[in-house]
Protein backbone atom coordinates (compact mmCIF):
# COMPACT_ATOMS: atom_id res chain seq x y z
CA UNK A 1 0.00 0.00 0.00
CA UNK A 2 1.13 3.42 -1.09
CA UNK A 3 -0.31 7.21 0.40
CA UNK A 4 0.81 10.63 -0.50
CA UNK A 5 -0.24 14.24 -0.41
CA UNK A 6 -3.15 15.08 -2.74
CA UNK A 7 -6.21 14.92 -4.66
CA UNK A 8 -7.38 13.16 -7.85
CA UNK A 9 -9.22 9.77 -9.02
CA UNK A 10 -7.34 6.54 -9.28
CA UNK A 11 -7.75 3.74 -11.60
CA UNK A 12 -6.56 0.92 -12.30
CA UNK A 13 -4.33 -0.42 -15.08
CA UNK A 14 -1.01 -2.13 -15.80
CA UNK A 15 2.66 -1.73 -15.96
CA UNK A 16 4.36 1.40 -18.23
CA UNK A 17 2.90 2.67 -21.26
CA UNK A 18 5.32 0.81 -23.74
CA UNK A 19 4.00 -2.28 -23.28
CA UNK A 20 0.04 -1.79 -22.83
CA UNK A 21 -0.19 -3.19 -25.87
CA UNK A 22 2.30 -6.19 -25.92
CA UNK A 23 0.32 -6.99 -22.45
CA UNK A 24 -3.06 -6.90 -24.06
CA UNK A 25 -4.93 -5.82 -20.70
CA UNK A 26 -8.57 -4.72 -20.42
CA UNK A 27 -11.00 -3.15 -18.26
CA UNK A 28 -13.74 -5.10 -18.90
CA UNK A 29 -16.17 -3.70 -16.42
CA UNK A 30 -15.53 -0.40 -14.14
CA UNK A 31 -18.35 0.38 -11.50
CA UNK A 32 -16.64 4.01 -9.35
CA UNK A 33 -18.55 5.22 -6.75
CA UNK A 34 -17.40 8.93 -5.84
CA UNK A 35 -18.24 10.01 -2.27
CA UNK A 36 -18.51 13.57 -2.11
CA UNK A 37 -20.07 14.06 0.67
CA UNK A 38 -17.92 15.02 3.54
CA UNK A 39 -15.00 17.71 2.63
CA UNK A 40 -12.76 14.88 1.16
CA UNK A 41 -13.26 12.98 -2.20
CA UNK A 42 -13.17 9.52 -1.52
CA UNK A 43 -13.19 7.50 -4.52
CA UNK A 44 -13.31 3.53 -5.33
CA UNK A 45 -12.82 2.05 -8.58
CA UNK A 46 -14.04 -2.29 -8.80
CA UNK A 47 -12.67 -3.72 -12.02
CA UNK A 48 -12.61 -6.77 -13.81
CA UNK A 49 -9.46 -6.24 -15.53
CA UNK A 50 -8.80 -9.56 -18.15
CA UNK A 51 -5.47 -10.31 -20.33
CA UNK A 52 -6.41 -10.07 -23.95
CA UNK A 53 -2.90 -10.64 -24.83
CA UNK A 54 -1.17 -13.95 -25.60
CA UNK A 55 1.57 -13.53 -22.14
CA UNK A 56 1.56 -13.57 -18.92
CA UNK A 57 0.83 -10.26 -17.15
CA UNK A 58 2.20 -9.85 -13.67
CA UNK A 59 1.93 -5.88 -12.63
CA UNK A 60 -0.23 -3.99 -12.90
CA UNK A 61 -0.09 0.24 -13.31
CA UNK A 62 -2.83 2.44 -11.45
CA UNK A 63 -2.81 5.93 -13.33
CA UNK A 64 -3.59 9.65 -11.67
CA UNK A 65 -4.64 12.78 -13.82
CA UNK A 66 -2.62 15.44 -13.82
CA UNK A 67 -5.02 18.70 -12.74
CA UNK A 68 -5.73 16.11 -9.41
CA UNK A 69 -2.43 13.88 -8.59
CA UNK A 70 -1.28 16.83 -6.30
CA UNK A 71 -4.32 16.22 -4.12
CA UNK A 72 -3.75 12.46 -3.42
CA UNK A 73 -3.84 11.72 0.31
CA UNK A 74 -4.28 7.86 0.09
CA UNK A 75 -4.26 5.21 -2.38
CA UNK A 76 -4.63 1.33 -1.86
CA UNK A 77 -5.54 -1.31 -4.24
CA UNK A 78 -6.70 -5.02 -3.52
CA UNK A 79 -7.30 -7.80 -5.55
CA UNK A 80 -9.82 -10.32 -5.00
CA UNK A 81 -8.00 -13.85 -3.61
CA UNK A 82 -8.75 -17.54 -3.68
CA UNK A 83 -11.42 -17.72 -0.71
CA UNK A 84 -12.65 -14.59 -1.27
CA UNK A 85 -11.16 -12.12 0.45
CA UNK A 86 -9.24 -9.03 -0.35
CA UNK A 87 -4.92 -9.17 -0.88
CA UNK A 88 -3.59 -5.94 -0.58
CA UNK A 89 -1.40 -4.93 -3.27
CA UNK A 90 1.87 -2.98 -2.21
CA UNK A 91 1.99 0.07 -4.84
CA UNK A 92 5.63 2.00 -5.96
CA UNK A 93 5.85 4.82 -7.97
CA UNK A 94 6.53 4.59 -11.46
CA UNK A 95 6.59 6.61 -14.64
CA UNK A 96 5.06 6.33 -18.39
CA UNK A 97 7.36 7.88 -20.91
CA UNK A 98 5.11 10.47 -22.63
CA UNK A 99 2.08 10.55 -20.55
CA UNK A 100 1.37 13.06 -17.83
CA UNK A 101 0.00 12.53 -14.12
CA UNK A 102 0.99 10.19 -11.81
CA UNK A 103 1.52 6.54 -11.87
CA UNK A 104 2.09 3.75 -9.36
CA UNK A 105 3.11 0.28 -10.35
CA UNK A 106 1.55 -2.81 -8.24
CA UNK A 107 2.66 -6.88 -8.35
CA UNK A 108 -0.03 -9.07 -8.80
CA UNK A 109 -0.13 -12.16 -6.00
CA UNK A 110 0.16 -14.56 -8.94
CA UNK A 111 0.87 -13.69 -12.76
CA UNK A 112 -2.34 -13.14 -15.30
CA UNK A 113 -2.64 -16.20 -17.58
CA UNK A 114 -3.30 -15.41 -21.19
CA UNK A 115 -7.77 -15.27 -21.12
CA UNK A 116 -7.91 -15.40 -17.09
CA UNK A 117 -9.53 -12.42 -15.07
CA UNK A 118 -9.07 -10.55 -12.39
CA UNK A 119 -11.02 -8.64 -9.98
CA UNK A 120 -9.32 -5.44 -8.35
CA UNK A 121 -10.40 -2.35 -6.06
CA UNK A 122 -8.40 0.69 -5.73
CA UNK A 123 -9.67 3.36 -3.54
CA UNK A 124 -8.24 6.70 -2.94
CA UNK A 125 -8.71 9.82 -1.14
CA UNK A 126 -8.30 13.79 -2.11
CA UNK A 127 -8.17 16.35 0.14
CA UNK A 128 -8.99 19.87 -0.35
CA UNK A 129 -10.46 18.83 -3.99
CA UNK A 130 -14.14 20.49 -3.11
CA UNK A 131 -13.44 24.30 -3.40
CA UNK A 132 -16.49 26.79 -1.80
CA UNK A 133 -18.15 28.83 -4.39
CA UNK A 134 -18.75 31.49 -3.69
CA UNK A 135 -15.98 31.39 -1.18
CA UNK A 136 -17.51 34.20 1.60
CA UNK A 137 -20.98 33.80 2.64
CA UNK A 138 -22.64 35.10 5.46
CA UNK A 139 -24.29 34.23 8.63
CA UNK A 140 -27.81 32.56 7.80
CA UNK A 141 -26.17 31.33 3.98
CA UNK A 142 -25.67 27.57 2.84
CA UNK A 143 -22.56 26.49 1.59
CA UNK A 144 -21.97 25.42 -1.76
CA UNK A 145 -19.12 23.55 -2.93
CA UNK A 146 -17.55 23.09 -6.43
CA UNK A 147 -15.56 19.63 -7.63
CA UNK A 148 -14.19 18.62 -10.04
CA UNK A 149 -13.09 15.66 -12.11
CA UNK A 150 -13.33 12.99 -14.62
CA UNK A 151 -16.30 11.19 -15.94
CA UNK A 152 -14.05 8.14 -17.14
CA UNK A 153 -11.48 6.31 -15.65
CA UNK A 154 -7.99 7.77 -16.26
CA UNK A 155 -6.31 4.00 -17.30
CA UNK A 156 -3.41 3.35 -19.87
CA UNK A 157 -5.52 0.21 -20.92
CA UNK A 158 -9.20 0.53 -23.02
CA UNK A 159 -12.42 0.27 -20.95
CA UNK A 160 -15.34 -1.84 -22.13
CA UNK A 161 -17.38 -0.62 -19.99
CA UNK A 162 -17.80 2.11 -17.02
CA UNK A 163 -20.86 3.03 -14.72
CA UNK A 164 -19.98 6.12 -11.96
CA UNK A 165 -22.20 6.68 -8.82
CA UNK A 166 -21.88 10.12 -7.36
CA UNK A 167 -22.90 10.74 -3.39
CA UNK A 168 -23.35 13.87 -2.31
CA UNK A 169 -24.11 15.61 1.08
CA UNK A 170 -27.26 17.21 0.40
CA UNK A 171 -30.31 16.37 -2.34
CA UNK A 172 -29.37 20.55 -3.39
CA UNK A 173 -27.78 20.63 -6.60
CA UNK A 174 -27.15 23.69 -8.34
CA UNK A 175 -25.94 22.22 -11.91
CA UNK A 176 -23.88 19.57 -12.64
CA UNK A 177 -22.43 18.03 -16.04
CA UNK A 178 -24.77 15.94 -18.20
CA UNK A 179 -22.51 13.29 -20.20
CA UNK A 180 -24.68 10.55 -21.02
CA UNK A 181 -27.51 11.75 -19.73
CA UNK A 182 -26.86 11.15 -15.91
CA UNK A 183 -30.03 9.95 -13.56
CA UNK A 184 -30.38 12.02 -10.43
CA UNK A 185 -32.24 10.53 -7.40
CA UNK A 186 -32.18 12.31 -4.34
CA UNK A 187 -28.65 13.14 -2.60
CA UNK A 188 -26.77 10.51 -5.75
CA UNK A 189 -25.70 11.02 -9.48
CA UNK A 190 -25.91 7.84 -11.70
CA UNK A 191 -23.69 8.01 -14.70
CA UNK A 192 -23.13 5.94 -17.91
CA UNK A 193 -22.77 3.26 -18.67
CA UNK A 194 -20.55 4.43 -20.96
CA UNK A 195 -18.80 2.04 -23.23
CA UNK A 196 -15.29 1.77 -25.19
CA UNK A 197 -13.46 4.11 -23.52
CA UNK A 198 -9.68 4.64 -25.27
CA UNK A 199 -7.11 4.61 -22.73
CA UNK A 200 -6.12 8.09 -21.13
CA UNK A 201 -9.56 9.40 -21.74
CA UNK A 202 -10.80 12.58 -20.04
CA UNK A 203 -13.70 14.13 -19.94
CA UNK A 204 -14.51 17.06 -17.41
CA UNK A 205 -16.90 16.44 -14.59
CA UNK A 206 -18.40 19.27 -12.70
CA UNK A 207 -20.82 19.44 -9.75
CA UNK A 208 -22.09 22.40 -7.93
CA UNK A 209 -23.96 21.34 -4.75
CA UNK A 210 -24.39 22.55 -1.02
CA UNK A 211 -22.46 21.02 1.40
CA UNK A 212 -22.38 21.84 5.29
CA UNK A 213 -20.48 19.08 6.62
CA UNK A 214 -17.60 20.34 8.70
CA UNK A 215 -14.56 21.77 6.44
CA UNK A 216 -12.34 21.01 9.52
CA UNK A 217 -8.33 20.93 8.38
CA UNK A 218 -4.99 20.46 10.96
CA UNK A 219 -2.86 22.75 9.65
CA UNK A 220 -0.21 21.33 11.75
CA UNK A 221 0.37 18.88 14.14
CA UNK A 222 3.02 18.34 16.92
CA UNK A 223 2.62 14.45 18.64
CA UNK A 224 4.95 13.98 21.29
CA UNK A 225 5.35 10.64 22.53
CA UNK A 226 7.63 9.53 25.49
CA UNK A 227 8.08 6.67 26.76
CA UNK A 228 9.71 5.25 29.68
CA UNK A 229 10.16 2.26 31.46
CA UNK A 230 9.34 2.78 34.56
CA UNK A 231 5.46 1.96 33.30
CA UNK A 232 3.87 4.76 31.30
CA UNK A 233 4.13 6.44 27.92
CA UNK A 234 3.14 10.17 27.73
CA UNK A 235 0.98 11.16 24.71
CA UNK A 236 0.89 14.99 23.98
CA UNK A 237 -0.75 16.49 20.73
CA UNK A 238 -0.34 20.33 19.91
CA UNK A 239 -2.74 21.24 17.30
CA UNK A 240 -3.58 24.19 15.26
CA UNK A 241 -6.98 23.71 13.39
CA UNK A 242 -8.96 25.70 10.67
CA UNK A 243 -12.37 25.59 9.19
CA UNK A 244 -11.43 25.60 5.51
CA UNK A 245 -14.89 25.95 3.86
CA UNK A 246 -16.63 29.00 3.17
CA UNK A 247 -15.20 32.45 4.62
CA UNK A 248 -17.55 34.39 7.23
CA UNK A 249 -18.67 37.13 5.18
CA UNK A 250 -20.24 40.25 7.84
CA UNK A 251 -20.77 40.48 11.54
CA UNK A 252 -21.30 37.06 14.01
CA UNK A 253 -24.26 37.31 15.91
CA UNK A 254 -24.33 34.99 18.60
CA UNK A 255 -27.83 35.47 19.55
CA UNK A 256 -29.14 34.37 15.77
CA UNK A 257 -26.34 31.23 16.33
CA UNK A 258 -27.98 30.24 19.42
CA UNK A 259 -32.00 30.92 18.53
CA UNK A 260 -31.83 29.89 14.98
CA UNK A 261 -30.96 26.13 14.46
CA UNK A 262 -29.81 26.88 10.80
CA UNK A 263 -27.66 29.68 11.71
CA UNK A 264 -24.33 29.21 10.70
CA UNK A 265 -24.71 25.59 9.82
CA UNK A 266 -21.27 25.49 7.99
CA UNK A 267 -20.16 26.48 11.16
CA UNK A 268 -17.93 23.98 13.63
CA UNK A 269 -19.23 23.60 17.45
CA UNK A 270 -17.26 20.82 18.54
CA UNK A 271 -16.27 17.51 17.49
CA UNK A 272 -14.77 13.78 19.27
CA UNK A 273 -11.69 12.97 19.42
CA UNK A 274 -11.35 9.18 20.18
CA UNK A 275 -8.10 8.09 22.10
CA UNK A 276 -7.18 4.69 23.10
CA UNK A 277 -9.40 2.39 25.49
CA UNK A 278 -6.42 2.57 28.39
CA UNK A 279 -5.49 6.58 28.39
CA UNK A 280 -5.56 8.10 31.60
CA UNK A 281 -5.23 11.49 32.89
CA UNK A 282 -6.43 13.50 29.61
CA UNK A 283 -6.27 17.12 29.50
CA UNK A 284 -7.48 19.58 27.17
CA UNK A 285 -6.25 23.07 27.08
CA UNK A 286 -4.77 26.66 24.93
CA UNK A 287 -3.03 28.98 25.87
CA UNK A 288 -5.44 30.51 28.18
CA UNK A 289 -6.06 27.43 30.44
CA UNK A 290 -8.22 24.50 30.69
CA UNK A 291 -11.35 24.47 28.21
CA UNK A 292 -13.96 23.22 30.88
CA UNK A 293 -16.86 23.17 28.06
CA UNK A 294 -14.87 19.56 26.95
CA UNK A 295 -16.55 16.22 27.77
CA UNK A 296 -14.74 12.51 28.18
CA UNK A 297 -16.82 9.48 27.91
CA UNK A 298 -14.86 6.46 28.61
CA UNK A 299 -16.49 3.34 26.62
CA UNK A 300 -15.32 -0.29 26.39
CA UNK A 301 -13.10 0.09 23.69
CA UNK A 302 -12.04 3.63 23.58
CA UNK A 303 -12.16 7.31 25.04
CA UNK A 304 -14.07 9.38 23.80
CA UNK A 305 -13.11 13.16 23.90
CA UNK A 306 -15.77 15.96 22.83
CA UNK A 307 -13.40 18.92 22.15
CA UNK A 308 -15.25 21.88 22.29
CA UNK A 309 -13.21 24.86 21.39
CA UNK A 310 -13.66 28.55 22.94
CA UNK A 311 -16.01 29.99 20.19
CA UNK A 312 -17.63 28.18 16.91
CA UNK A 313 -15.16 27.81 14.04
CA UNK A 314 -16.32 29.71 10.68
CA UNK A 315 -14.93 29.37 7.62
CA UNK A 316 -11.84 31.10 7.36
CA UNK A 317 -11.41 30.77 11.52
CA UNK A 318 -8.60 28.79 13.26
CA UNK A 319 -8.16 27.79 16.48
CA UNK A 320 -4.89 26.51 18.48
CA UNK A 321 -4.98 23.63 21.64
CA UNK A 322 -3.14 20.79 23.31
CA UNK A 323 -4.77 17.59 24.54
CA UNK A 324 -2.37 14.92 26.43
CA UNK A 325 -2.91 11.70 28.12
CA UNK A 326 -1.12 8.85 29.51
CA UNK A 327 -1.01 5.23 28.46
CA UNK A 328 0.71 2.26 30.08
CA UNK A 329 3.36 0.89 28.52
CA UNK A 330 2.46 -2.61 29.04
CA UNK A 331 0.16 -2.39 26.41
CA UNK A 332 2.62 -1.02 23.71
CA UNK A 333 6.16 -2.07 24.55
CA UNK A 334 7.64 -5.14 24.06
CA UNK A 335 10.58 -6.33 25.09
CA UNK A 336 12.79 -9.88 24.64
CA UNK A 337 15.88 -9.51 27.23
CA UNK A 338 17.88 -6.12 25.88
CA UNK A 339 15.53 -5.80 22.22
CA UNK A 340 12.56 -3.62 22.89
CA UNK A 341 9.89 -3.18 20.40
CA UNK A 342 7.91 -0.16 20.84
CA UNK A 343 4.30 -0.37 18.44
CA UNK A 344 2.28 2.84 18.48
CA UNK A 345 -0.23 4.89 16.30
CA UNK A 346 1.45 7.47 13.97
CA UNK A 347 -1.63 9.52 14.01
CA UNK A 348 -4.49 9.29 16.20
CA UNK A 349 -8.38 9.64 15.64
CA UNK A 350 -8.63 13.36 15.63
CA UNK A 351 -12.31 13.44 14.23
CA UNK A 352 -14.43 12.08 11.64
CA UNK A 353 -12.76 12.38 8.03
CA UNK A 354 -9.77 14.03 8.92
CA UNK A 355 -7.17 16.02 7.13
CA UNK A 356 -3.58 16.42 8.55
CA UNK A 357 -1.50 19.20 6.05
CA UNK A 358 1.40 18.71 8.40
CA UNK A 359 2.19 16.09 11.18
CA UNK A 360 5.69 16.43 13.30
CA UNK A 361 5.85 13.03 15.52
CA UNK A 362 8.52 13.23 18.25
CA UNK A 363 9.29 10.11 19.89
CA UNK A 364 11.04 10.52 23.16
CA UNK A 365 12.98 6.97 24.05
CA UNK A 366 14.82 6.57 27.44
CA UNK A 367 18.04 7.12 28.15
CA UNK A 368 20.51 4.95 26.89
CA UNK A 369 18.61 3.40 23.84
CA UNK A 370 20.35 2.45 21.08
CA UNK A 371 20.68 0.66 17.90
CA UNK A 372 17.08 2.46 17.04
CA UNK A 373 14.76 1.02 13.75
CA UNK A 374 11.74 2.36 12.87
CA UNK A 375 9.05 0.24 10.26
CA UNK A 376 6.56 2.23 9.07
CA UNK A 377 3.45 1.28 6.72
CA UNK A 378 3.90 4.11 4.87
CA UNK A 379 6.77 6.31 3.23
CA UNK A 380 7.86 9.08 6.21
CA UNK A 381 10.63 11.69 5.98
CA UNK A 382 12.94 11.12 8.61
CA UNK A 383 14.87 14.54 10.32
CA UNK A 384 17.95 14.55 12.19
CA UNK A 385 17.52 12.96 15.57
CA UNK A 386 17.33 15.38 19.04
CA UNK A 387 18.35 14.87 22.34
CA UNK A 388 15.69 15.44 24.97
CA UNK A 389 16.98 16.40 28.68
CA UNK A 390 14.40 16.04 31.62
CA UNK A 391 15.12 14.92 35.72
CA UNK A 392 18.09 13.09 36.20
CA UNK A 393 19.05 12.87 32.75
CA UNK A 394 22.99 13.02 32.32
CA UNK A 395 24.01 12.58 28.56
CA UNK A 396 20.43 13.13 27.08
CA UNK A 397 16.82 10.79 25.95
CA UNK A 398 17.71 9.94 22.13
CA UNK A 399 14.39 11.58 19.86
CA UNK A 400 12.99 10.46 16.71
CA UNK A 401 11.62 13.47 14.44
CA UNK A 402 9.78 11.99 11.62
CA UNK A 403 7.41 14.25 9.36
CA UNK A 404 4.17 13.89 6.60
CA UNK A 405 2.04 15.49 4.81
CA UNK A 406 -0.82 15.60 3.80
CA UNK A 407 -2.75 12.35 5.87
CA UNK A 408 -6.23 11.10 6.63
CA UNK A 409 -7.77 8.32 8.20
CA UNK A 410 -6.38 5.62 6.33
CA UNK A 411 -2.85 7.08 8.26
CA UNK A 412 -4.01 5.95 11.32
CA UNK A 413 -2.04 2.77 11.98
CA UNK A 414 0.63 1.32 13.68
CA UNK A 415 4.59 2.12 13.62
CA UNK A 416 7.22 -0.11 15.10
CA UNK A 417 10.37 0.99 16.86
CA UNK A 418 13.12 -1.19 17.54
CA UNK A 419 15.65 -0.41 19.80
CA UNK A 420 18.16 -1.94 22.34
CA UNK A 421 17.95 -0.93 26.23
CA UNK A 422 20.70 -2.01 28.68
CA UNK A 423 18.31 -2.82 31.43
CA UNK A 424 21.02 -2.08 34.19
CA UNK A 425 20.44 1.48 33.05
CA UNK A 426 17.53 1.60 34.88
CA UNK A 427 19.39 2.13 38.12
CA UNK A 428 20.55 4.76 37.25
CA UNK A 429 18.17 7.52 38.08
CA UNK A 430 17.40 6.04 41.93
CA UNK A 431 21.44 5.57 42.42
CA UNK A 432 22.12 9.59 41.22
CA UNK A 433 18.78 10.53 43.71
CA UNK A 434 20.81 8.18 46.34
CA UNK A 435 23.66 9.82 45.60
CA UNK A 436 23.01 13.54 45.71
CA UNK A 437 21.43 13.28 48.95
CA UNK A 438 24.28 11.31 50.38
CA UNK A 439 26.57 13.83 49.08
CA UNK A 440 23.90 16.68 50.88
CA UNK A 441 23.72 14.79 53.99
CA UNK A 442 27.45 14.24 54.18
CA UNK A 443 28.40 18.02 53.54
CA UNK A 444 25.44 18.89 56.49
CA UNK A 445 27.28 16.98 58.78
CA UNK A 446 30.74 17.97 58.19
CA UNK A 447 29.83 21.43 57.87
CA UNK A 448 27.84 21.58 61.18
CA UNK A 449 31.03 19.96 62.83
CA UNK A 450 33.27 22.61 61.57
CA UNK A 451 34.55 25.62 63.59
CA UNK A 452 35.27 28.63 61.36
CA UNK A 453 35.78 31.14 63.98
CA UNK A 454 39.05 32.24 65.08
CA UNK A 455 38.58 31.76 68.81
CA UNK A 456 35.90 31.15 70.71
CA UNK A 457 33.15 32.96 71.97
CA UNK A 458 31.27 31.92 75.42
CA UNK A 459 28.82 34.75 75.46
CA UNK A 460 27.48 33.93 72.16
CA UNK A 461 26.86 30.31 73.07
CA UNK A 462 25.18 31.32 76.29
CA UNK A 463 23.02 33.53 73.91
CA UNK A 464 22.14 31.01 72.33
CA UNK A 465 21.10 28.85 74.51
CA UNK A 466 19.08 31.60 76.17
CA UNK A 467 17.49 31.54 73.24
CA UNK A 468 16.63 27.90 73.12
CA UNK A 469 15.48 28.01 75.90
CA UNK A 470 13.50 31.21 75.39
CA UNK A 471 11.73 30.05 72.77
CA UNK A 472 10.87 26.69 74.68
CA UNK A 473 8.95 28.78 77.00
CA UNK A 474 7.43 30.47 74.57
CA UNK A 475 5.59 27.69 73.38
CA UNK A 476 4.63 26.29 76.60
CA UNK A 477 2.81 29.42 77.64
CA UNK A 478 0.99 29.66 74.99
CA UNK A 479 0.16 26.39 74.93
CA UNK A 480 -1.12 26.66 78.90
CA UNK A 481 -2.88 29.77 77.82
CA UNK A 482 -4.87 27.37 75.39
CA UNK A 483 -5.77 25.22 78.10
CA UNK A 484 -7.39 28.20 79.32
CA UNK A 485 -9.68 29.26 76.15
CA UNK A 486 -10.34 24.68 76.16
CA UNK A 487 -11.93 25.42 79.32
CA UNK A 488 -14.28 27.99 78.32
CA UNK A 489 -15.38 25.61 75.35
CA UNK A 490 -16.32 23.02 78.11
CA UNK A 491 -17.98 25.39 80.37
CA UNK A 492 -20.02 27.09 77.53
CA UNK A 493 -21.30 23.13 76.44
CA UNK A 494 -21.82 22.70 79.92
CA UNK A 495 -24.25 25.62 80.42
CA UNK A 496 -26.21 24.17 77.60
CA UNK A 497 -26.05 20.30 78.10
CA UNK A 498 -26.01 20.55 82.19
CA UNK A 499 -23.74 17.56 82.22
CA UNK A 500 -21.71 18.23 85.92
CA UNK A 501 -19.53 14.85 84.53
CA UNK A 502 -18.68 16.47 81.92
CA UNK A 503 -17.72 19.51 83.44
CA UNK A 504 -15.47 17.49 85.79
CA UNK A 505 -13.62 15.84 83.23
CA UNK A 506 -12.69 19.49 81.97
CA UNK A 507 -11.32 20.14 84.95
CA UNK A 508 -9.17 17.46 85.50
CA UNK A 509 -7.95 17.84 82.16
CA UNK A 510 -6.83 21.12 82.71
CA UNK A 511 -5.21 20.74 86.37
CA UNK A 512 -3.47 17.55 84.88
CA UNK A 513 -1.96 19.37 81.82
CA UNK A 514 -1.46 23.00 83.70
CA UNK A 515 0.50 20.97 86.92
CA UNK A 516 2.70 19.11 83.41
CA UNK A 517 3.28 22.66 81.92
CA UNK A 518 3.70 25.10 84.60
CA UNK A 519 6.12 22.11 86.20
CA UNK A 520 8.02 22.58 82.56
CA UNK A 521 8.07 26.26 82.63
CA UNK A 522 9.78 25.99 86.20
CA UNK A 523 12.60 23.92 84.96
CA UNK A 524 13.01 26.29 82.14
CA UNK A 525 13.33 29.13 84.72
CA UNK A 526 16.03 27.75 86.03
CA UNK A 527 18.06 27.08 83.31
CA UNK A 528 17.87 30.58 82.76
CA UNK A 529 19.16 31.14 86.11
CA UNK A 530 21.60 29.09 85.81
CA UNK A 531 22.82 31.06 82.35
CA UNK A 532 22.78 34.23 84.32
CA UNK A 533 20.02 35.45 82.31
CA UNK A 534 17.72 38.03 83.71
CA UNK A 535 15.07 37.10 81.57
CA UNK A 536 14.50 34.06 84.50
CA UNK A 537 12.81 37.03 86.61
CA UNK A 538 9.86 38.04 83.86
CA UNK A 539 9.58 34.12 83.61
CA UNK A 540 9.01 33.83 87.23
CA UNK A 541 6.93 36.93 86.88
CA UNK A 542 4.83 35.39 84.15
CA UNK A 543 4.15 31.90 86.35
CA UNK A 544 2.54 34.59 89.10
CA UNK A 545 0.20 35.77 86.94
CA UNK A 546 -0.83 32.86 85.52
CA UNK A 547 -1.80 31.73 88.92
CA UNK A 548 -3.93 34.61 89.17
CA UNK A 549 -5.19 33.72 85.89
CA UNK A 550 -6.40 30.22 86.19
CA UNK A 551 -7.87 30.90 89.54
CA UNK A 552 -10.09 33.63 87.45
CA UNK A 553 -10.60 30.47 85.33
CA UNK A 554 -11.62 28.34 87.91
CA UNK A 555 -14.32 30.93 89.48
CA UNK A 556 -15.31 31.23 86.04
CA UNK A 557 -16.47 27.32 85.71
CA UNK A 558 -17.54 27.51 89.95
CA UNK A 559 -19.54 30.48 88.78
CA UNK A 560 -21.29 28.85 85.62
CA UNK A 561 -21.85 25.43 87.70
CA UNK A 562 -23.94 27.81 90.48
CA UNK A 563 -26.15 29.08 87.35
CA UNK A 564 -27.00 25.68 86.33
CA UNK A 565 -27.79 24.79 90.35
CA UNK A 566 -30.34 28.00 90.46
CA UNK A 567 -28.54 29.36 93.15
CA UNK A 568 -27.43 32.92 91.44
CA UNK A 569 -29.51 34.73 89.12
CA UNK A 570 -29.06 35.01 85.23
CA UNK A 571 -28.39 38.80 85.57
CA UNK A 572 -26.39 38.72 88.96
CA UNK A 573 -24.17 35.60 86.70
CA UNK A 574 -23.94 37.87 83.78
CA UNK A 575 -22.35 40.57 85.83
CA UNK A 576 -19.93 38.26 87.73
CA UNK A 577 -19.26 36.81 84.34
CA UNK A 578 -18.59 40.07 82.66
CA UNK A 579 -16.41 41.29 85.38
CA UNK A 580 -14.29 37.63 85.39
CA UNK A 581 -13.87 38.20 82.01
CA UNK A 582 -12.16 42.00 82.02
CA UNK A 583 -9.89 40.49 84.72
CA UNK A 584 -8.68 37.78 82.57
CA UNK A 585 -8.12 39.78 79.70
CA UNK A 586 -6.06 42.54 81.54
CA UNK A 587 -3.75 39.29 82.80
CA UNK A 588 -3.52 38.03 79.39
CA UNK A 589 -2.69 41.58 77.76
CA UNK A 590 0.24 41.12 80.54
CA UNK A 591 1.15 37.99 80.10
CA UNK A 592 1.83 38.90 76.11
CA UNK A 593 3.84 42.00 76.87
CA UNK A 594 6.17 40.09 79.14
CA UNK A 595 6.06 37.49 76.28
CA UNK A 596 7.32 39.92 74.20
CA UNK A 597 9.86 41.26 76.28
CA UNK A 598 11.74 38.25 75.85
Amino acid sequence: MWSGGAVGFVLVSCVFCASVCADGLVNEDVKRTLDLSSHLAKITAEIQLANHGTARVSTLTLALEAELAPHLAFIGASVKGEEDEDESLELKETTLHGQSGKFFEAQLPSSLAPGAKLRVKVETVFSHVLKPFPSHITQAEQQLVVFQGNHYLYSPYPTRSQTTRVRLASKTVESYTKLGNPTKSEDSIEYGPFKDVPPFSQDEMKIHYENNTPFLTISSITRTIEVSHWGNIAVEETIDLRHTGAHLKGPFSRYDYQRQSDSGISSVKSFKTILPASAQDVYYRDEIGNISTSHLQVLDDSVEVEIRPRFPLFGGWKTHYIIGYNLPSYEYLYNLGDQYALKMRLVDHIYDDQVIDQLTVKLILPEGARNIQVDTPYPISRSQDELHYTYLDTFGRPVLVATKNNLVEQHIQDVVVHYNFNKILMLQEPLLVVGVFYILFFTVIIYVRLDFSITKDPAAEVRMKVASITEQVLTLVNKRLGLYRHMDEVVNRYKQSRDTGALNSGRKTLEAEHRTLTSDISALQARLKAEGSDLAEKVGEIQKLDGQLKDLVSRSSQEAERLVAGKVKKDAYIDSDKALSGKRQEFVSRIDSLLDAL
